[in-house]
């Protein structure tokens, strides 16, 4: 409303800008015209968004194509591509540079991949005009050979283990979908394919051995057990959970995603040797998305909830066993 008085945020805004002096406010002017005249000069991307990132199994990398014709990934994007995790290398602004040039990797990573990562480059993206930070697409190769390579010689510490899994993974996926492409060029059926079908047989391939690696349970879901079970969290051994955890897990999950799947999973489970996970024996199609589907739903249940019998009760109302009939007071198994 015209001649309305600010308040809140605008009026302390305004009782700050009258407090400056005249120079301090003509530099403030001064330095946010040069930075939107820095912003003019970076190159922009004229392809790509984040609502359209490439996905590999589980992973999204965020893409785009510059004016010149350079493809770009995300840096974020890049270290989720080869398993790097918030805090894998503690201390550091930029992981995955610090991993690159630690011991065990440097004498086997490229000079202009390590002169990519150390100048990462600034572009602004087309929805919004943000800038962003991103690598050229070709690094993501180099980095996974780079950390092969170091497995070979014997070099990989035993915690980087699984980021050389990831790494191998991804050479051989992006190896079978060159071929494709390869083919798909010297045939000209690269005009006739779909637009997203090399990005699906990426995704299928990919999805299908990084399975194993894939976090399917969120951290909240094990915060909110700890909580409602009455235990400290964070425990000191970041990786602890009570064997008990188990048995509350397939009657939380399992019991209540489909008839007769839990015993169908274990089933399964002791045809093989080498024993499995239970979410790992779902399919990927159907079965995951509907355990991640629940998941959410009983974390919200969770947070909501004040104690364990509490949460019990919620989820006996919304997500009943299957096989048991409604019931109001809670049974002494669920106490």
């Amino acid at each position: 409303m015209a001649g309305a008085e600010s308040v809140g945020r605008a009026k302390g805004g305004e009782a700050r800008a009258q407090s400056l002096s005249k120079e301090r406010r003509s530099e403030i002017a001064r330095n946010a015209a040069l930075a939107k005249s820095e912003i003019a000069k970076l190159p922009r991307a004229t392809h790509g968004s984040t609502d359209h990132p490439l996905r590999i199994g589980e992973i999204e990398i965020p893409c785009y194509v510059l004016e010149d014709g350079t493809r770009i990934l995300s840096q974020r994007g890049v270290m989720s591509g080869v398993g790097i995790s918030r805090g894998s290398i503690q201390g550091s602004s930029d992981r995955l540079t610090a991993l690159m040039e630690s011991e065990a990797l440097r004498n086997f990573v490229p000079a202009e991949v390590l002169s990519a990562l150390r100048s990462p480059i600034r572009f602004v993206h087309s929805a919004g005009g943000g800038v962003a930070y991103g690598y050229p697409a070709t690094i993501l190769a180099e980095i996974c050979d780079s950390i092969l390579a170091s497995r070979r010689a014997g070099k990989l510490p035993a915690r980087q283990i699984k980021i050389a899994e990831h790494a191998e993974i991804l050479v051989r996926g992006f190896a079978r979908v060159g071929i494709i492409a390869l083919v798909d060029e010297a045939t000209g059926y690269q005009k006739d394919r779909a637009k997203d079908a090399l990005a699906q047989i990426l995704e299928a391939f990919v999805a299908q051995e990084l399975q194993p690696y894939v976090r399917t349970f969120p951290a909240d879901y094990y915060e909110q057990l700890f909580r409602l079970r009455g235990l400290a969290y964070p425990p000191e051994n970041a990786k602890y959970r009570p064997q008990y955890f188990g048995v509350l897990t397939n009657d939380i999950v399992y019991k209540r995603l489909a008839p007769g799947l839990l015993s169908e999973l274990k089933k399964e489970n002791a045809k093989t040797a080498k024993k499995a996970k239970l979410f790992q024996r779902l399919t990927t199609d159907t079965g995951h998305p509907k355990l991640r589907e629940h998941l959410a739903s009983a974390v919200t249940i969770m947070k909501l909830s004040k104690d364990y019998p509490d949460f019990i009760e919620k989820m006996n109302m919304i997500h009943p066993r299957y096989g048991d009939t409604l019931v109001l007071d809670l049974e002494e198994a669920d106490k």
